[in-house]
């Protein structure tokens, strides 16, 4: 085994976060993997590259591993990004990478850190982040209830993604089960339109109206006492 994967992060928004050290090895590898090769080649585009990329993503996880496997074992360096931040947190890479170390122990797996919304969130929303727990996204139906009722409990400040088209009902299961919990909801990070939102569950659903676009990261201090 002579190759490498490299786990790449990438812009949450603003392609100037792209780190100096990304950009040199999205110009090496041979071949960088993607979740949306059409969303990856804007950002190539913008970084005036030329890279051998393919999808990498849930749906073709089981028929990509052997593909990648051969790669890496022909001595190819193999990059990995998704559409957005760091692979891994809350995506398919997780998956790639516990495969990939199944089959080849190892392995060498470099980290080229940068973006991600999780950190991004917890270092603006002014709650104690010694300790923090991140949920992911919500489930869209089963045990959607009992995540909210969950996620209240923990000692710490809690993070998880929403959608736009179900962050009004993550609020009301919010002002259910934690009405006076305050929050830090991140909008759209790192974008032009970025807007954060502070308060309660209440308030904020009552400052976000009607009209929700955009992509959330939520923050829900801890309790107090």
């Amino acid at each position: 085994m002579e190759g490498t994967l490299y786990v790449i992060a990438t812009p949450i928004g603003n392609l100037a976060d792209i780190t100096l050290r990304a950009q040199e090895m999205l110009a090496a590898v041979d071949v960088l993997l993607c979740e949306d090769t059409r969303v990856t080649h804007k950002l190539l585009k913008h970084l005036d590259l030329n890279v051998k990329t393919e999808s990498y993503r849930e749906h073709n996880h089981e028929a990509k591993v052997g593909r990648v496997l051969e790669l890496l074992r022909q001595g190819s360096a193999v990059g990995l990004v998704s559409d957005a931040g760091t692979p891994g947190i809350s995506d398919p890479g997780t998956r790639l990478v516990r495969d990939l170390l199944v089959e080849e122990p190892n392995l060498p797996v470099v980290a080229i850190p940068g973006p991600s919304a999780v950190t991004a969130a917890v270092s603006v929303a002014g709650f104690p982040s010694d300790a923090f727990t991140f949920l992911g996204f919500p489930p869209h139906k089963k045990g959607r209830n009992k995540f909210f009722t969950s996620a209240v409990e923990y000692p710490h400040p809690v993070v998880f993604y929403e959608s736009p088209h179900r962050i009004l009902k993550a609020l009301d299961s919010l002002i259910e089960s934690a009405p006076e919990r305050q929050l830090c909801i991140c909008r759209e990070m790192t974008k032009l339109h970025e807007t954060i939102y502070r308060g309660t569950a209440a308030e904020i659903k009552a400052a976000l109206g009607e009209t929700i676009r955009g992509e959330f990261v939520v923050v829900v201090d801890r309790a107090k006492g």
